[in-house]
C-alpha cells in the first residue's frame, strides 16, 4: 500500500476511534439541565413605600392575600431597634411567613417569623467569619425544614439555615446557626430575591447594573441545585434566562427587587422599581408564565 494511502487510512481510523469515544462519553454523561422560558403576561403598579422590596404568596390560611415588603411595612417597634431594612420574604407551604432584616452596622442579621396562627417571633443570626452584613432575601425549600438566604454584592454562594419557627432545632432565644452552603458554579451579582420552583430549582432576580457576568443587566437567573438543601453543602448551576423588563416614563437606573413563584397558578412575579420621579408612578410587579 502506498505511503500516502496508508496515512489516509490511519487518519480515517483515528477519526472513527475519536467518534466512537465521544459517543461513549455522551451516552454515559448526565443530560444537561434545561433552562425554562418565562414570558411576560402582565404587570401591576408597585407602591414605592409598601411594595418596593419583596413579595410572597401565602397558601395558609386559605385565600390569604399576597404579602409585600417595603420601608413602609417595617413596624416602628422593629426599626427603633436598628432593623431598618427589610428584604424579600417567603412563606412555607404550611403558612409560616418570614421576613429578612438587616441593620446599618453590627454583627448580626434578623429573621422575623409569623406563624400560621398570626404570632410573630424574631430569630437572630450572628455573622460567621467573612459573612456580609446585608440580608437581601430568604427562600424556603419546599420541604419547609431549610431556608436559603442571600447576601448583596458579587457572590459565589448562598447560605443555608434551618427554617426558623419550622425546624424544631430553632429557637428565638438561641442563635440561628448556618447549616451549610450552596456553592455556585458562576458568580452572581446583587441578587435581590430567590424562590423555589421545585425542590432543587430556584429562580432569582438580580439587580446587576454592569451586565459583565452574563452579557445582560438585571437578569432573571435560574439556579439548579445538585441536591435538596440541608446540613450538607450542595452546588448550584447558574443560568441567565432573560433580562427583566425595564420600562418607564423616566430614564435612568432601574432596580430589580424581590421575586415570588406561586405554584398554585404557575405565576412568577418580580418587582422592578422605576428610576427617578417615576419610582412613584410606574414601578411595576411584572407577571410571567412558563413557556
Amino acid at each position: 500500500m502506498p505511503l500516502r494511502t496508508r496515512q489516509r487510512c490511519r487518519a480515517a481510523l483515528t477519526g472513527l476511534v475519536a467518534l466512537a469515544t465521544a459517543a461513549a462519553v455522551l451516552s454515559t454523561a448526565p443530560p444537561a439541565t434545561a433552562a425554562d422560558t418565562w414570558t411576560e403576561v402582565g404587570s401591576d403598579r408597585a407602591d414605592p413605600l409598601t411594595e418596593s422590596q419583596g413579595l410572597a404568596s401565602v397558601e395558609v390560611p386559605a385565600n390569604s392575600a399576597n404579602r409585600y415588603t417595603g420601608i413602609g411595612t417595617i413596624p416602628v417597634s422593629v426599626s427603633s431597634r436598628g432593623w431598618n431594612h427589610v428584604g424579600d420574604p417567603d412563606a412555607s407551604y404550611d403558612g409560616y411567613y418570614i421576613e429578612p432584616y438587616q441593620a446599618d452596622s453590627g454583627t448580626a442579621k434578623m429573621y422575623r417569623v409569623q406563624s400560621p396562627g398570626g404570632t410573630w417571633s424574631e430569630y437572630v443570626h450572628t455573622l460567621s467569619s467573612g459573612e456580609a452584613l446585608n440580608n437581601s432575601w430568604v427562600a424556603i425549600a419546599p420541604s419547609g425544614q431549610w431556608m436559603l438566604s442571600g447576601e448583596y454584592g458579587t457572590m459565589t454562594h448562598f447560605l443555608v439555615f434551618p427554617t426558623p419557627g419550622v425546624n424544631a432545632s430553632t429557637s428565638p432565644s438561641a442563635n440561628l446557626p448556618q447549616a451549610s452552603t450552596v456553592t455556585l458554579d458562576h458568580a452572581v451579582r446583587d441578587v435581590q430575591g430567590c424562590d423555589f420552583v421545585t425542590a432543587t430549582r430556584l429562580l432569582c432576580s438580580s439587580d446587576d447594573p454592569a451586565g459583565t457576568l452574563f452579557g445582560i443587566t438585571k437578569p432573571l437567573l435560574q439556579i439548579d441545585l445538585s441536591a435538596e438543601p440541608g446540613t450538607s453543602d450542595v452546588t448550584g448551576h447558574v443560568t441567565a434566562l432573560r433580562q427583566l423588563p425595564l420600562r418607564s416614563s423616566c430614564s435612568g437606573t432601574f432596580e430589580a427587587e424581590g421575586i415570588d413563584y406561586d405554584r398554585r397558578t404557575g405565576t412568577l412575579r418580580v418587582i422592578v422599581v422605576s428610576p427617578g420621579f417615576c419610582v412613584l408612578t410606574d414601578s411595576k410587579t411584572y407577571r410571567f408564565t412558563k413557556g
